[in-house]
């Protein structure tokens, strides 16, 4: 640690005369150096992520602890980000998106703060977001009207006939709606309710539906005005940026105006609980819909501080112990009862809060097993306390955990925003974020103290066996509780009806006038700041392999810190249509199941104790000109720490050597677990899975997506689950997965080598030494017919909202047509689909775009409360690309959101992954070189020509995932109905 006299010495640690420098602190296994400021007027904090990396990080933070579930402090989130005092246009937010080379843009409401990050490659991308930004949090206009749109509004059915009955409208309140649908959510909201009685945490920050049309438009400028201040404010920045530059406009752009102010917000400890509590609530399904085995179970515990960094480490080393895998002892017991079908999904830590939680138990079962849960988890606690943990299995959580420190992660979103969201807790908190992040030294001391035998029993029983504050609550299902919700919701909504003035139901149709008139307004987006297509890099880097002569292998030397990464590629032989379906549950299960004279727990131990996990998935593109002709590869992938390499080259090799699929209870286990999720994904995937049903007719590989991960997979699934208590069904699936797994043994191979340079040789030396020859033979050759059919279906789920799609055969990416194409879908998007679906419509979410590896055009619509007027907005996006004059700035702003989505960085591994598969399926750099020249040289007759030539209405396959009650409507829309 550097003191603040010290550190003015350097020119890299210059101090801007606002800013008082904390410390600074270099983690070595995280390749950066943690530096902490405080603003000297307003007390605001700053930590700068100082690292070698041009993907800059930009992130502020409020404490926000609303004390209702009115979803204000969600709401606030929203409609900060619709207007400022600098840019006073409708929707800057959104408006940026499309003036930016950004690698991520978004905002999150958690439980306790309310964070608006960005990432760009881009400098002076990065400074225009970072002023649009700053003037949007503290400089927020908060226009009623946003707050009407973007929260909640009351309107007439039909907006200008006040003889329509009043419904609840709002982007927001849909959204909680669909996230509202899920029994997870709706598990986890309930149980912090009755965890937490007396704090922020027992509210649901998010909003719940039938409470956030309580928030009045004044609640939310009384929050803005109390929360939204420097004085309340985190920094966090990451990359090669200098923390100067940022104090430089942090300054000149917003903290120069302010005082320090003292926010008074309420960081306290939960009251304390002397005795157990039992809970039992309904969640809805759909009326008439089966209810056995639909209960979910959970018990939770309160635990210690989060931001304590001991207790922080001892909570996870107790959780892990416990639920890490199938051999931990506690997941062993939720996946091998027979009173439920499979674990919760919530089992495990939230450490997030100020307080911690530990949570574990069942779903599939029935209420009245509640005692019997409770027997099991703490006959499983007890047995562990008074046995001990076998000290090999303490240090392999310990490597688990210094494993995932080390990882540069970043394919999902920007590294530097995942160290920021690790460090901001304890930032909240009152806790130290850079011990947090500095895990070696403790590590340390966490492996003295596992060496005493009594350590972890003593944590287990302190933690959970003689902590009082627990509850176990019961979620059981109930195929009326929606129909009274909604009935509840009529008959208020008709009394309030009948209690409106002539003068309120005018100002009601005034309202939706003028908010219709503000949504079609066209702002004056000058006052904006943007890049150009001449800020856009002309080239982009893709890393190269070398491939050796001896071993059919590609090595690619990136910075891994310390990580090897393996895989090995079989291509897919060929498969009958069962043996096709079974892939998604062979990739599953084969890397979870025994391996040799080793059974699946003692497999769990090993990949645990000398990797960072092992997994199977399959691939599958359509080639480059031809969408129809498809090429497929099944792929076995691990990571290890560079000192494991060779035990993690073993371990694949192992498990291809010897699989074993004789364990029936363990396969019949896994796939009840397989169910479960996949079930679960409905409702925060359903706009993702209504695509794939309608695209499903286009090309091979949309069929196989449709079938394998799409509805049809989750269909397949569930009727599989149904079957499998019959024995003989059993038999038949472990020899068929069996049989399949031969196949792939009898495949030609090859291997992806991940690593730094100085570990790659001697990690290809060892791979190449324990694999057996290769098959003398390519190995059979894998294929499907081509797939050409139009689709109109709609399924049903328990839902509160819709997910909406439309799709259309297209072209290959190679072809000249599918970067035009490709452009499209940001132009329908940005000039007409975000304001009719989600704006007007109310859907959180909408858009359109070019699948190019299936060849489809797909619209759709997320957590969306409309249906046929949806449907006919994809239509009417067309008929507005034809029959409205465009600016060129309109193609521009689409062009570069193609442009940013493909030069999106990656992790380094990822960045090789990502190489070599594009180089497998013939995605060679100059085709991809070639593909970008085509998007920035597309002009917008290219896009009409594209749109009229592709998207005939006489082709549109349509698909839409909607409530049992909707079925008359669907039936109007003429789509086939399917029950999911």
């Amino acid at each position: 640690m550097t003191d603040r006299n010290e550190s003015n010495v350097h020119p890299a640690f210059d101090v801007h005369p606002a800013f008082e420098k904390v410390r600074s602190h270099p983690i070595a296994a995280l390749n950066l150096t943690m530096e902490e400021y405080v603003h000297r007027k307003t007390r605001a904090r700053h930590l700068h992520m100082a690292a070698d990396n041009d993907e800059n990080v930009f992130f502020v933070a409020l404490r926000t602890f609303p004390m209702d579930s009115t979803g204000v402090a969600h709401i606030l989130e929203h409609t900060a980000l619709c207007g400022s005092e600098r840019y006073p246009v409708r929707d800057p937010f959104f408006m940026m998106i499309r003036r930016s080379l950004n690698t991520f843009m978004n905002a999150f409401t958690s439980s306790d703060w309310t964070a608006y990050p960005f990432a760009s490659k881009n400098r002076k991308d990065f400074d225009n977001l970072l002023s649009v930004y700053l003037d949007s949090v503290f400089f927020s206009k908060l226009d009623p009207l946003d707050f009407a749109q973007e929260g909640h509004r009351l309107e007439f059915e039909k907006p200008d006939d006040p003889t329509s009955p009043l419904v609840y409208r709002g982007v927001v309140y849909n959204e909680m709606k669909g996230a509202m649908s899920a029994p997870t959510s709706q598990l986890w909201q309930n149980l912090s309710s009755h965890l937490f009685q007396t704090t922020t945490y027992h509210y649901n920050s998010g909003g719940e539906p039938d409470h956030i049309v309580d928030l009045r438009y004044d609640d939310l400028l009384a929050f803005y005005r109390h929360h939204y201040h420097p004085s309340n404010a985190i920094f966090c920045t990451y990359g090669d940026i200098p923390a100067r530059e940022h104090h430089d406009r942090f300054e000149e752009l917003a903290l120069s105006r302010f005082d320090a102010l003292e926010v008074d917000l309420p960081v306290r400890d939960e009251k304390r609980l002397f005795s157990p509590l039992r809970v039992e609530q309904g969640y809805a399904v759909s009326a008439g819909e089966p209810t056995e085995r639909k209960t979910h179970m959970v018990m939770g515990w309160l635990l210690g501080h989060s931001f304590d960094l001991q207790q922080n480490l001892e909570a996870q080393l107790v959780t892990n112990v416990l639920l890490e895998n199938s051999a931990s002892p506690l997941m062993h017991a939720l996946e091998t009862t027979d009173i439920a079908a499979a674990p919760s999904p919530m089992c495990g830590l939230e450490d997030s809060n100020r307080e911690m939680t530990f949570v574990c138990g069942i779903e599939g079962t029935e209420p009245e097993r509640r005692d019997d849960l409770e027997a099991l988890i703490e006959g499983v606690l007890n047995k562990v306390a008074e046995d001990g943990v076998p000290l090999d299995r303490l240090e392999a959580i310990l490597h688990q955990l210094e494993l995932h420190q080390r990882e540069i992660a970043g394919d999902s979103f920007p590294y530097g925003l995942q160290l920021i969201m690790s460090a901001i807790s304890p930032m909240v908190h009152g806790g130290d974020p850079v011990e947090l992040l500095d895990l070696e030294p403790v590590l340390e001391t966490m492996r003295e103290k596992i060496r005493d035998p009594g350590y972890v029993p003593g944590l287990i029983r302190r933690l959970l066996i003689d902590n009082p504050h627990r509850v176990t609550l019961t979620l059981r299902p109930d195929d009326q509780l929606e129909n009274r919700r909604q009935e509840a919701i009529r008959e208020a909504l008709a009394r309030r009806k009948e209690q409106l003035s002539d003068e309120d139901r005018q100002q009601i149709v005034e309202r939706a006038r003028a908010l219709e008139e503000r949504q079609h307004r066209k702002d004056d987006d000058s006052i904006l700041p943007k890049v150009d297509l001449s800020d856009v890099p002309l080239k982009t880097h893709f890393p190269e392999g070398r491939n050796l002569e001896a071993f059919p292998a590609a090595l690619y030397a990136q910075g891994t810190n310390g990580l090897v990464y393996e895989q090995a590629i079989f291509r897919l032989p060929t498969l009958s249509r069962d043996e096709l379906l079974m892939l998604p549950l062979y990739t599953t299960i084969l890397t979870e199941v025994g391996c040799g004279d080793l059974d699946y727990l003692q497999m769990q131990d090993r990949i645990s104790a000398c990797s960072g996990g092992i997994g199977a998935s399959v691939s599958a593109r359509g080639s480059v000109d031809d969408v129809q002709t498809l090429d497929g590869y099944m792929i076995l992938s691990g990571k290890a720490l560079a000192r494991n390499r060779k035990a993690l080259s073993e371990l694949l090799r192992d498990v291809y050597d010897n699989a074993r699929f004789d364990e029936k209870g363990r396969i019949r286990e896994l796939v009840a677990q397989i169910r479960a999720r996949r079930e679960q994904a409905v409702t925060g995937s359903g706009h993702g899975l209504a695509m794939s049903a309608a695209s499903q007719g286009h090309s091979p590989g949309a069929w196989l997506s449709f079938r394998l991960a799409g509805l049809a997979g989750i269909k397949g699934t569930k009727e599989l689950d149904d079957t499998l208590n019959d024995e003989a069904a059993l038999d038949k699936l472990c020899q068929d997965l069996a049989s399949l797994h031969q196949r792939f043994r009898q495949q030609q191979r090859q291997f992806l080598l991940v690593a730094e340079e100085e570990h790659l040789e001697a990690m290809a030396d060892g791979v190449s030494g324990l694999w057996p020859e290769a098959p003398e033979t390519r190995g059979e050759q894998w294929q499907i017919e081509p797939v050409s059919y139009d689709t109109r279906e709609a399924w049903l789920t328990s839902t509160q909202v819709n997910f909406c799609a439309r799709a259309y055969p297209t072209v290959a990416p190679d072809h000249p047509d599918a970067a035009a194409l490709t452009v499209l879908g940001g132009f329908l998007r940005n000039g007409f689909l975000h304001r009719a679906i989600r704006e007007q419509g109310g859907a959180y979410g909408g858009g359109a775009g070019q699948d190019n590896v299936n060849g489809t055009f797909r619209f759709f619509s997320y957590r969306d409360p409309r249906l046929g007027e949806t449907l006919d907005d994809f239509d009417a996006s067309l008929a507005w690309l034809q029959e409205t004059d465009h600016g060129q700035q309109e193609l521009e702003e689409a062009v570069l959101g193609v442009i940013s989505q493909l030069d999106k960085p990656r992790s380094p591994a990822g960045e090789a992954r990502h190489a070599f598969h594009s180089r497998l399926f013939g995605r060679s750099p100059e085709q991809q070189e070639r593909f970008r020249k085509r998007v920035l040289a597309v002009t917008v007759d290219d896009l009409r020509r594209v749109a009229g030539d592709w998207l005939r209405p006489e082709k549109a396959s349509t698909a839409v995932i909607t409530s049992h009650d909707s079925r008359d409507d669907v039936t109007r829309l003429g789509l086939d109905i399917h029950e999911l």
